[in-house]
């Protein structure tokens, strides 16, 4: 497929890359910040940046759209497309609906629309498996799914279709699985700073969570520490040393062992 851009992100940045190494063309990377565009186009074999939102003139089978959900309504306001180009959301929140809403408002030509979700966390400087990564896909008819499920399979072992609100709950879960978690491993790294301790002292035990979690059909089972004994003592006391360093942190500790302990012991 002929594929181009709008966005040079993180997400932008793998994908493009995936899809031209599986023997697609990637025509043209769109960005707000043309330094963004430029750094992707330096890595890609032919790709032009593109100056505007105006598409018009592109050869592109596919535009993806790999920018913040909040940038949709402005994209769509000013972005012109070819006729009967696929326009691809790469959002895990946002739904068909809203997409196919704003291309009928805004485009005056034929266009078809869908979603081309990678289930993964993306970092410009780390290189990844796309071919464990889930794609979900969905589209407004069954052409347009066929061709996005086909582009997913060049590079991916596991392509999903489903709806929009089941990608919102995959979204969701993701939130708590990967974004929160990395969040509670910074407040992991900053309470041993404070006491001048490495955070490489943690990195074995991380690993063992993860790999259990990753054994089991549900975390739950392997759930340990003093909210799964019911030490109730022992979180007393650490929500005591937490208040005297940052209080934010103490209300999550108790917002997250007062959950575990719902769950294991029914209490509140």
């Amino acid at each position: 497929m002929k594929i181009s851009f709008i966005g040079a992100g993180n997400v932008a940045w793998h994908l493009s890359q995936a899809f031209e190494t599986a023997g697609h063309i990637i025509c043209e990377v769109y960005s707000r910040d043309p330094q963004h565009a430029r750094q992707l186009t330096s890595v890609l074999y032919d790709a032009a940046i593109q100056p505007d939102l105006n598409f018009s003139e592109s050869v592109a089978d596919l535009i993806i759209i790999a920018a913040s959900d909040d940038a949709l309504e402005s994209i769509m306001e000013r972005v012109v497309l070819p006729e009967g180009v696929i326009l691809a959301n790469a959002s895990g929140s946002r739904s068909l609906a809203d997409l196919q809403h704003l291309v009928e408002v805004h485009s005056d030509v034929r266009v078809q629309t869908g979603v081309l979700y990678p289930l993964q966390t993306f970092t410009k400087e780390v290189s990844l498996d796309y071919t464990e990564i889930p794609f979900c896909i969905e589209a407004t008819d069954e052409v347009t799914e066929e061709a996005l499920v086909e582009l997913a399979q060049t590079v991916s072992q596991n392509v999903q279709i489903g709806d929009s609100e089941e990608r919102r709950t995959l979204h969701i879960a993701a939130v708590f699985a990967c974004n929160f978690t990395n969040h509670l491993f910074s407040i992991a790294h900053d309470l041993l700073a404070h006491e001048q301790l490495s955070f490489d002292l943690l990195k074995p035990l991380i690993r063992e969570t993860t790999h259990k979690a990753l054994q089991t059909t549900d975390p739950a089972t392997v759930q340990t520490g003093p909210a799964r004994r019911a030490d109730w003592a022992m979180t007393a006391r650490h929500l005591e040393y937490l208040q005297e360093i940052n209080p934010e942190w103490t209300a999550i500790y108790r917002i997250m062992t007062e959950d575990i302990r719902e769950r294991h012991f029914g209490e509140s």
